[in-house]
């Protein structure tokens, strides 16, 4: 299948700063790209590239088999929505669907026709009157949502849309958001800290780090089998453990792993580690977070963390047995 987006050799600095260095990605249709990292990853500045509200200095943008690098975002086929929604708070919801259409000449009864049919796809056929200040966060998510769509852009491009939002409408945007995607087959790309979010929305979750792509693939292959330690960390949590690796196992304090010759540390994550096993250790910390507890227990010197039961009755002090499933024990290169 011939890439909907290609980008190629993607290079861009601020003042002394590479926040992008040599990026090449390569996204198909219909899918749903997330772009994950911390501040200073250079996945925002990619999106800004990919909309054309930034010109690199190296490297070209591909969408359709055509070259937008130089293209003013007006010109190229993708729309973004913003974190901050940015409505024009004196039109009506219907206005600001439309709006889009009016710059490009589509008479008015037309423009309002398409903009109510996509208020109905987002769920918000009754506020086509309404003003942005009668509405919620997360509809006028919705709406800035609406009004990126109806212009029918080959990528929607979505800039931390969810960051404003508190955690329960954030989750129920999520599943709002994915299946939206799904109905109007739209290329979403979509640029997040959250790794939950990342992993409950993406079909292609793309790691970055310091201007570089560090891992890119499914969500539960990049969960699973982390590329390298900074993914193993950034997705979800894990116990990083050095070893010495002969005769295909790697020997460390928390175990003998299989493992190729080029690796040099494995990672634990907490849901493998389960009560009553070998390891003997002291709790550390104990925090409750409602569906399970986090624990930290120190074995052998490595603070070990657990994901156990709710219902475990632990203290930090306490001597604990614990063990770890080898067949999830995720194996890194040095």
């Amino acid at each position: 299948m011939t890439a909907l987006v290609s980008i190629d050799h993607v290079s861009h600095s601020f003042g002394p700063t590479r926040v992008l260095d040599d990026v090449s990605l390569h996204l198909e249709p219909d899918s749903y790209t997330v772009l994950l990292g911390p501040s200073g990853s250079g996945k925002t500045t990619l999106l800004s590239i990919l909309g054309g509200f930034l010109a690199p200095e190296q490297g070209r943008v591909m969408i359709r088999g055509q070259d937008c690098t130089a293209m003013a975002p007006a010109k190229r086929p993708t729309a973004t929505v913003f974190q901050d929604y940015a409505l024009f708070p004196h039109m009506t919801i219907g206005g600001n669907v439309g709006f889009g259409l009016r710059m490009k000449g589509v008479p008015r009864a037309e423009r309002d026709a398409k903009a109510r049919a996509m208020l109905d796809v987002v769920g918000l056929a009754a506020a086509f009157e309404r003003k942005p200040h009668q509405l919620s966060g997360g509809q006028r998510q919705r709406v800035a949502l609406a009004r990126a769509l109806i212009v029918e852009p080959a990528v929607l491009l979505l800039d931390e849309p969810l960051g404003a939002l508190d955690l329960k409408l954030r989750r129920q945007m999520q599943d709002e958001l994915k299946a939206i995607q799904k109905r109007v087959g739209t290329a979403f790309i979509h640029v997040t800290h959250d790794q939950e979010e990342a992993m409950a929305l993406a079909d292609h979750v793309v790691v970055m780090n310091l201007g570089r792509i560090e891992d890119q693939g499914s969500p539960e292959r990049v969960y699973a089998r982390p590329a390298t330690r900074f993914t193993a960390t950034f997705m979800g949590e894990s116990t990083i453990v050095p070893g010495q690796v002969s005769n295909g196992m790697i020997d460390t304090a928390l175990g003998r792993f299989a493992a190729p010759a080029d690796a040099a540390q494995v990672a634990v994550r907490p849901e493998h580690v389960s009560p009553g096993g070998t390891l003997q250790g002291d709790v550390v910390d104990v925090v409750y977070q409602g569906a399970f507890k986090r624990v930290t227990a120190r074995v052998n010197g490595i603070d070990l963390l657990a994901r156990l039961p709710a219902e475990t009755t632990l203290t930090p002090g306490q001597r604990v047995s614990l063990g770890i499933d080898p067949a999830h024990v995720i194996v890194l290169k040095g």
